[in-house]
């Protein structure tokens, strides 16, 4: 196992456990605890981790709090959804990504991609893009800062992606329903959503099933803007029918 990927495995395993001890990690990867007090030490300089004394824990950040529980909620469909979105990427290529907790594990996963150019609102998605291995060109959208999800928002953020074209964006939503499509809580995230999808060749949805048959109160899309949509399980009878009928392709990570 290479260093990266031991890394990445141990994060994994603090998102799923919320805090866990270096024997514990020892005994689970068959690694020494040296290498694991060394992983742990370079985690915490890259902010995914928090050490404490024989062990590490998800990092607090003040006011930072909401966004940090969605880390930790439905962790292991988010990263199956990660790895099967990371798929449709090739290197070169430019990538929207809006602010969400599953966009932040894409993110993990899309950072060992070379040559690609990501433009995003999330401060930690782009602090993910701009570490080694493989470091992206990478943009920060500049607007109104809000610290609990850490992305900028309103309209500045949303004329600087109106100056950028893309392969594809890649969105965290709300909701998802046959009438509506696409939709977010946020009107703020709502309209930086839209905009992206208007900059960009292809959108995929990063979406868990209890998005499905749900209502938000601001659209983002109809269905027939979306190309792909990768959940962890399929959707329902109804809301699948609407989908293909978009020409939308279904990607479900459980099968």
């Amino acid at each position: 196992m290479t260093p990266a990927a031991r890394q990445a495995e141990i994060t994994n395993i603090i998102r799923q456990r919320d805090h866990v001890t270096v024997n514990e990690l020892a005994e689970t990867l068959n690694i020494s605890k040296e290498t694991i007090r060394r992983d742990l030490s370079e985690l915490t300089r890259a902010g995914k981790v928090q050490k404490f004394h024989g062990g590490a824990s998800l990092p607090v950040v003040a006011g930072e709090g909401h966004f940090r529980d969605r880390m930790g909620k439905n962790a292991a469909a988010k990263m199956q959804i990660a790895d099967a979105a990371v798929k449709l990427v090739s290197p070169g290529e430019t990538i929207l990504i809006d602010t969400g907790s599953t966009t932040l594990y894409f993110a993990e996963k899309l950072a060992e991609i070379p040559n690609l150019t990501v433009v995003t609102n999330s401060t930690k998605i782009a602090r993910v893009m701009c570490a080694d291995p493989t470091p992206a060109k990478t943009f920060l959208l500049g607007g109104e800062f809000s610290g609990d999800n850490r992305q900028t928002i309103g309209s500045m953020a949303i004329a600087q992606v109106q100056s950028f074209r893309a392969h594809h964006a890649f969105l965290t939503i709300s909701a998802l329903d046959t009438r509506t499509g696409v939709m977010d809580y946020s009107i703020e995230e709502a309209q930086l959503a839209r905009a992206m999808v208007e900059q960009a060749e292809s959108l995929t949805l990063l979406v868990d099933s209890s998005k499905f048959e749900q209502i938000a109160s601001f659209e983002v899309c109809a269905l027939a803007k979306v190309t792909n949509l990768v959940c962890d399980e399929p959707p329902s009878g109804k809301m699948e029918a609407a989908l293909l009928e978009a020409n939308v392709n279904i990607i479900i990570t459980s099968r």
